[in-house]
């Protein structure tokens, strides 16, 4: 680089900043405003899907509770039998 590189960067920021006019930083300030309302929007539409979501997952655990207690209800003997096993197994793996 020469010694005239520094000048003509600084003659290049001097003409862009005399080139900016109030109506560039007020199209500037309208788009920032903009993008701010869209991830308003985005936000609350997020929040709203995840909140469905979590309605329906609880929906979904509390009707395959209801469905586990009624299997179990039905056959108790195999009902504690399976959790014997799950038991037995649980201790042979927490063992190691």
């Amino acid at each position: 680089m020469s010694s005239t590189d520094p000048d003509l960067r600084t003659g290049a920021n001097r003409s862009t900043s005399a080139g900016t006019t109030t109506g560039d930083t007020e199209d500037l300030a309208a788009q920032v405003d903009a993008i701010r309302a869209d991830i308003q929007n985005l936000t609350s539409t997020v929040g709203r899907i995840a909140n469905k979501q979590l309605g329906r997952a609880q929906d979904t655990a509390i009707e395959t509770a209801r469905e586990a207690e009624e299997a179990i209800r039905r056959n108790p003997l195999s009902a504690v039998a399976i959790a014997a096993g799950l038991g037995f197994l649980f201790g042979v793996f927490t063992r190691r």
